[in-house]
């Protein structure tokens, strides 16, 4: 908070003015938020590490306490069935049956294994002889009986044999059921007659497990699993198994043909000597994190792996400690922001206050001294006003007689331009009919001298034209057929580029496709693009011009496309300005008047230009019928 209060002062200054305390305090409240998001953050994280230590902490001390009891428990069911080959060993009928091996002796002592199962709640208690070879079992009555198998192969026997007692979880070859088996050897060392085993079966504590909903496994000195409350674990490795111990395991069938893979259990976080946070996938579901805790189980070789599910706990600690976080962080920062925010504006207003006293001031000192010198500037304006207006009626008159030129000057231009073209067509039919007239064709010459009447009603026509585009006057338009306008326009141009109209691709449209103007008037827009097209082609191999139409919604467009070198970018942005020119010897009227042409029928000129050539586009109104 003194911080945030050292960050105020600057606002605080009575003589700044609003801008420069808005300034200020724009960069306090960067600085106050910044430095809020950064106590939150990190009060949030803070809560966050502490919630779930806490939340873990709390797993753990329960899950111990949970662990411990399901040791006990199992030692509890461990202990009843260790009495049993202790009792035996000693037992004169079971040294009688080894010493008969068949008769009533062996038939007494089937009974009395049959009566000790049903009491101590064992799974199987038989009798073997020194040979592995069992004489006596207490399942003698069932199908799968174990009298007369031979379990010599079995490390309980072979360790009985040699040391007196031995302990050894394996699966049955005959029941091919999982099991503890405990055996004594029946006499000492030097003259064994047989073996005592019992076996221990734990499916009732694995369901008692089981319905506590939370993992256990019992594993082995190798680290396979004997007891599970998952029984698709069961036989599964918490490690992979060494070469020699995996050999070792199938060579004695002590699991069948179980896997042996590792449980899907990875990525342990040591906690303690015997605590760990892991990542494990339980059948049916996704993975999830568990505090693992480890237990050693007395008088075996075995340890307890007990499980706790740690997601939803540590979530909702971590929650509820990050949500008191807020609840007193967010108050003590909403006072400050206040705190703050009521100093700012006290000093606003201050400032506001002696900005529009001095303002006010210095307002009534200015129009005191405006209206003492108005009359003087009054009389000034009004003699200005008298001078202005004399030599605005000069130069307007100026202006007029210029403007009546430059119209005059455009006009002439325009028909020198426009004629040009015509006048080049009659030269042409003059010349064919002087030919004529020597080779006494008389026929030709009348239709040459037909052709030239015509030409010279045209330039009249033109004349008139560009008279009334001087005048800025709109001739009044009509439905004309589009292909008529561009045949035409071929015609004329036929003259002076003969054998060069190869290069001319025209797409011609369909006769009933009217367009609003006049045949003349659009004439001259073709002839000016195809004529600009075809010079600017001169010289190039494969030259092309290209002359199509397209129909849209309310028009037409005409297309004239070249492949030639595209017009420079300097002439481009100026191309419909009068005298605007690349040729040597052109005027740079055409795209004037042909742009006013087809303005005066409502339509447009685009152009596009490249590298690869130039494309002008005429939009057109469609005539309606």
């Amino acid at each position: 908070m003194h911080n945030v209060a050292m960050l105020q002062r600057p606002a605080m200054d009575r003589f700044s003015t609003p801008e420069q305390l808005g300034r200020r305090s724009r960069r306090v409240w960067l600085v106050f938020a910044i430095f809020c998001a950064i106590i939150v953050a990190a009060a949030l994280y803070g809560a966050g590490v502490y919630g779930r230590a806490t939340a873990i902490e709390g797993l753990q001390a329960q899950g111990r306490t949970d662990a411990n009891l399901k040791v006990a428990l199992l030692r509890a069911v461990l202990e009843r069935p260790r009495a049993l080959p202790l009792l035996l060993a000693d037992d004169q009928q079971v040294r009688d049956a080894l010493a008969a091996a068949k008769g009533d002796a062996v038939a007494t002592l089937d009974r009395k294994l049959e009566s000790l199962v049903s009491g101590t709640k064992a799974s199987v208690l038989y009798v073997t002889g020194k040979d592995g070879v069992a004489i006596a079992s207490s399942n003698w009555r069932e199908p799968l009986s174990f009298v007369g198998n031979d379990y010599s192969f079995r490390d309980y026997f072979r360790r009985a044999m040699e040391a007196g007692t031995a302990e050894h979880f394996a699966l049955g070859n005959v029941s091919n059921r999982p099991g503890l088996y405990i055996s004594r050897r029946v006499g000492d060392a030097a003259g064994a007659l047989g073996v005592v085993v019992v076996k221990m079966e734990f499916d009732q504590l694995e369901a008692d497990w089981r319905e506590a909903g939370r993992p256990a496994y019992v594993t082995d000195e190798h680290g396979v699993v004997l007891i599970t409350s998952m029984p698709s674990w069961r036989f599964m490795t918490a490690s992979p198994l060494s070469a020699d111990n995996l050999a070792a395991i199938r060579k004695s069938l002590q699991f069948g043909d179980a896997p042996l893979t590792p449980l899907p259990i990875a990525h342990p976080e040591a906690i303690g000597s015997d605590v760990a946070l892991v990542r494990a996938v339980l059948p049916g579901s996704s993975a999830a994190e568990y505090l693992r805790l480890t237990t050693s189980i007395p008088s075996t070789p075995w340890q307890l792996d007990y499980l706790v599910p740690t997601d939803q706990p540590i979530s909702s600690t971590v929650r509820e400690t990050r949500y008191l976080t807020l609840t007193v962080l967010v108050p003590i920062l909403a006072i400050a922001a206040f705190l703050l925010r009521r100093r700012y504006v006290s000093a606003m207003q201050i400032a506001i206050s002696r900005i529009a006293r001095e303002e006010l001031e210095r307002r009534v000192s200015e129009r005191t001294e405006d209206l003492s010198r108005a009359r003087d500037r009054l009389e000034a304006e009004i003699a200005d006003h008298r001078t202005t207006e004399a030599k605005l009626q000069v130069v307007q008159q100026e202006l007029v007689q210029a403007n009546r030129l430059a119209i005059l000057g455009q006009v002439a231009a325009g028909v020198a331009h426009e004629i040009n073209q015509p006048v080049a067509t009659i030269r042409a039919y003059a010349d064919n009919a002087h030919i004529f007239l020597e080779r006494q064709q008389i026929a030709p010459v009348k239709e040459n001298l037909s052709s030239i009447a015509a030409l010279t009603e045209r330039i009249g026509t033109i004349t008139e034209e560009l008279k009334a585009f001087a005048r800025k006057g709109r001739t009044a338009p009509e439905p004309v057929e589009l292909r008529s306008v561009i045949e035409g326009a071929v015609v004329l141009l036929r003259s002076r580029f003969a054998g060069r109209l190869d290069a001319l691709a025209i797409d011609l449209p369909p006769a009933v496709l009217t367009v609003v103007g006049t045949r003349v008037r659009l004439e001259q827009v073709l002839i000016n693009l195809f004529q600009n097209a075809l010079e600017a082609l001169e010289g190039r191999e494969q030259a092309k011009v290209e002359v199509w139409t397209r129909e849209t919604t309310d028009g037409v467009d005409v297309m004239v496309s070249d492949n030639g070198p595209g017009i420079p970018s300097a002439i481009l942005h100026s191309l419909f300005t009068p005298f605007n020119t690349s040729k040597e010897k052109g005027l740079g009227l055409g795209l004037v008047i042909s742009k006013d042409i087809v303005a005066d029928y409502g339509g447009r000129i685009e152009v596009e230009s490249g590298e690869n050539g130039t494309r002008f586009t005429i939009h057109l109104r469609k005539a309606t019928s």
